[in-house]
């Protein structure tokens, strides 16, 4: 047992040290500051899955979410430890419904300049994307001069002063649009099969490189559709017929295809590999007949291999084929088809770029849909950008987008992310303003 004396000096111990700890407790809330307003969590995206892609570099958080009753698990971070929004999603949040569909539209153009209905669908519809159209022999600097004048239409009023994607056909051979001084004699892909690839991939960074010097940034190319013989080629409406193929097997066609999309990116231009999931095979061209299809070609085939190779070397672009494939979706086109673009190519070949329609303005293919829902059909099964070549059809195509993301929910969160999929890639490309 304790002397008394002991214990009264345990017992004093004892209370100086409890008072000394509410008197910490005290002091710790006097100093603490006042709660106020956190910042909310970045949006994320619904429908569009978000990779960083060489190249494009673009990712896709989602643009709004949908949301359930249940509580967030203690582990995840509060709103005030969530990342800042990226300069994007912060474009995003400031633009209306008319500019944000107008970030997921491509907009034909002539070469040669501008015309009344290319400059209304920039200004009045918000546009945010140029496909150079026709044939120039004009040369390098006679094409700087219109794609400055096109870019200057990207102001506060139209665009929120973001930039735009300026693309266009520069496969060679017989698709070449830009020619005369300053650009290069392209040869036809089926030339440039029998290059090297090393010495395809240099002569592309040039190529690239004069493209880029004119302001282009996006080149719609290169084919990788596979057609099955020389016997064939000349049958292939679309492809063959114009020696647009780089050979006649899917390696060849990887091969060269791929070092023809890297020399692009070596000169900081983006490529959109064309017409997934394949045109090597029909005999018909969707530009001028309906009724396209392919039965033999399916989600597992062998010449779904460039394609692959492709995605693989981080394609930042993929474009969509307006024709048919039976074995892989019997109702639907597959500029149209969830099973094509988000299936396969978003699913199978675990793609994370832009999805660009081929045409669906022009194209005879697409004649029975009304242009109000095409636009918005290639969206809604997964699509990105659409690209209408004929000015004077954009406004349909745009309005179209716009009334069913009013209407509809689901698909505005749609637009949303495809949106903010382009905001993305353009704010890696430098084309957002700093804010």
């Amino acid at each position: 047992m304790a002397h008394p004396r002991t214990r009264t000096w345990i017992v004093a111990a004892a209370g100086i040290i409890v008072g000394l700890a509410l008197a910490s407790a005290v002091l710790v809330r006097l100093l603490a500051p006042e709660p106020g307003p956190t910042t909310p969590p970045a949006a994320s995206a619904s429908g569009s899955p978000g990779a960083s892609v060489g190249g494009g570099g673009e990712t896709t958080p989602a643009a709004s979410t949908e949301g359930g009753g249940s509580h967030a698990p203690s582990s995840v971070p509060s709103a005030s430890q969530a990342p800042a929004p990226s300069r994007a999603q912060q474009i995003l949040a400031s633009m209306t419904l008319e500019q944000r569909v107008g970030q997921v539209v491509m907009v034909g153009t002539p070469v040669t300049g501008a015309d009344a209905a290319s400059l209304d669908a920039l200004r009045r519809l918000h546009i945010g994307n140029v496909f150079l159209k026709g044939r120039t022999t004009a040369g390098a600097a006679a094409v700087s001069a219109v794609v400055a004048a096109l870019k200057a239409e990207a102001t506060p009023d139209a665009t929120l002063g973001v930039g735009q994607f300026v693309a266009t056909d520069q496969e060679g051979g017989n698709v070449q649009i830009l020619r005369g001084p300053g650009f290069s004699d392209i040869p036809a892909a089926i030339d440039q099969g029998a290059m090297d690839p090393a010495a395809l991939r240099a002569a592309a960074r040039t190529w690239g490189r004069e493209l880029a010097a004119a302001g282009v940034n996006v080149n719609l190319a290169p084919v990788l559709d596979t057609v099955p013989s020389a016997e064939f080629a000349p049958g292939n409406a679309p492809i063959g017929k114009w020696g647009r193929e780089y050979g006649y097997s899917p390696d060849a066609v990887a091969s060269h295809g791929v070092a023809f999309a890297q020399g692009m990116a070596d000169a900081g231009v983006a490529t959109a590999p064309k017409h997934f999931p394949g045109l090597g095979r029909v005999t018909a061209n969707t530009d001028v007949s309906a009724g396209v299809a392919d039965p033999v070609t399916g989600r597992s085939d062998p010449y779904l291999a460039p394609f692959s190779a492709a995605v693989r070397a981080g394609a930042p672009w993929a474009m969509i084929s307006n024709a048919r494939y039976p074995a892989i979706d019997a109702a639907n086109d597959a500029v149209f088809s969830p099973t094509v673009i988000q299936g396969m190519l978003r699913g199978d070949l675990g793609f994370r770029g832009i999805v660009v329609s081929d045409d669906i303005c022009d194209a005879a293919q697409l004649a029975s849909v009304p242009p109000e829902g095409r636009g918005s059909g290639f969206l809604a099964a997964g699509g990105t950008v659409a690209l209408c070549t004929n000015q004077n059809l954009a406004p349909r195509v745009w309005a179209g987008i716009v009334e069913r993301a009013k209407t509809d929910p689901a698909f505005a969160r749609t637009v949303d992310a495809a949106a903010l999929a382009v905001l993305t890639a353009k704010e890696s490309a430098g084309l957002l303003l700093r804010g």
